[in-house]
């Protein structure tokens, strides 16, 4: 009798501890990787993303898990980071610069149990474990044009960018487009860096728009800082990117478009745990709040902001499209005949200019 109950007591012991075995395991937290190709402090692009990732940390605590690397370039380098990150468990990518994609999909084709996100290109091989995110950023751009387009005295406005890729110029061309909307006489002028970040190259691009007559700088790079520093200490105005920075203009600062990825973050982990995920080129406008714009500066006048503010409204409803025809190139080539809007490839495939920008188009 004695031997019975022990047999069944060792057998009860054995079988709550492999309960609580299969609960912990059942309950350890989904590991989600990040990489970015600068720093996360630099207030831009990867500051932005890593945000990101915090509010996913906090808001799914105990559920996630989450590590960054940072300063990772464009190169087989991303590919060792990557397969380090799954050595220790991460189940989940998000690679977040352009130039990520290639060796991310040769990763992603070794690792099928791995999902990969990679941010602002689109995957044309439709790889099964791989979709990649954006957010029409040129939509805040456009509402930021207008605001510049009734604060410039000059009618002169400078765009720093880094590389000519479709992102880059749908952000100068919705500018441009939305300046003029409201000042025709508006010039949009372009200066390019070919580099992602390089803050000495950024302060002499600047200098020199500012001598040439800008009297409103913006950006597409992955830091704002020396742009909108520069514009500040040379009295002119600055219009932001990825992140509200006008705590750095306090005086010249008019708005920008900001990021805010970390309900995405969280609707994309979450669609992931429950199975529901696919894949797929996913970009998300204005209106679904991953991107936004920035609070408006002291210098713009109440005016301006109500006009501003019904522009992305329009925009937000759809009763207004930014990329819709009759469109045409600075040289007079037809993009969009009157009724057509860009769709897709449209947009992802940009490499023109619209008119009332001047500066070089390289090839990428």
């Amino acid at each position: 009798m004695f031997k019975l109950r022990k047999n069944q007591l060792l057998a009860s012991a054995t079988l709550f501890f492999a309960l609580c075995i299969n609960t912990a395991s059942a309950a350890e937290p989904l590991k989600v990787g990040f990489i970015t190709v600068g720093p996360i402090n630099d207030w831009g692009y990867n500051y932005a993303h890593n945000q990101g990732r915090l509010y996913l940390d906090k808001t799914m605590a105990g559920k996630v898990q989450t590590t960054i690397a940072e300063n990772i370039p464009e190169s087989a380098e991303v590919e060792r980071v990557m397969e380090k990150m799954i050595a220790q468990g991460n189940k989940v990518i998000f690679s977040t610069s352009y130039g990520y994609y290639e060796p991310e999909l040769r990763v992603a084709k070794r690792h099928r149990d791995v999902t990969f996100l990679q941010c602002g290109r689109d995957d044309l091989q439709n790889t099964p474990n791989l979709a990649t995110y954006f957010a029409k950023q040129y939509e805040p751009m456009y509402v930021s044009g207008v605001v510049a387009g009734r604060m410039t005295k000059k009618n002169s406005l400078g765009f720093i960018a880094a590389h000519p890729v479709p992102q880059v110029l749908q952000n100068i061309n919705a500018f441009a487009l939305g300046a003029r909307s409201v000042n025709p006489k508006v010039k949009v002028k372009v200066v390019w860096t070919n580099k992602w970040s390089d803050a000495t190259i950024e302060a002499e691009a600047a200098k020199g728009l500012i001598e040439s007559g800008a009297d409103v700088l913006t950006l597409h790079l992955d830091s704002p800082i020396t742009v909108v520093q520069t514009a500040e200490k040379n009295g002119v105005y600055a219009v932001g990117y990825h992140a509200d920075v006008s705590k750095f203009a306090p005086k010249g600062w008019l708005t920008g478009a900001m990021w805010n990825w970390g309900p995405l973050y969280v609707q994309t982990v979450k669609s992931i745990q429950d199975k529901t995920w696919k894949p797929g080129n996913y970009r998300y406008p204005m209106k679904d709040g991953f991107v936004k714009l920035a609070p408006f500066g002291s210098s713009v006048t109440k005016k301006v902001q109500d006009e501003a503010l019904s522009v992305k409204k329009k925009i937000e409803s759809g009763e207004f499209v930014i990329f819709a025809g009759p469109l045409k190139d600075r040289d007079g080539k037809e993009l969009l005949k009157a009724g057509q809007k860009a769709d897709f490839n449209f947009l992802e495939s940009m490499s023109w200019f619209v008119p009332g920008v001047e500066g070089t188009l390289p090839k990428k």
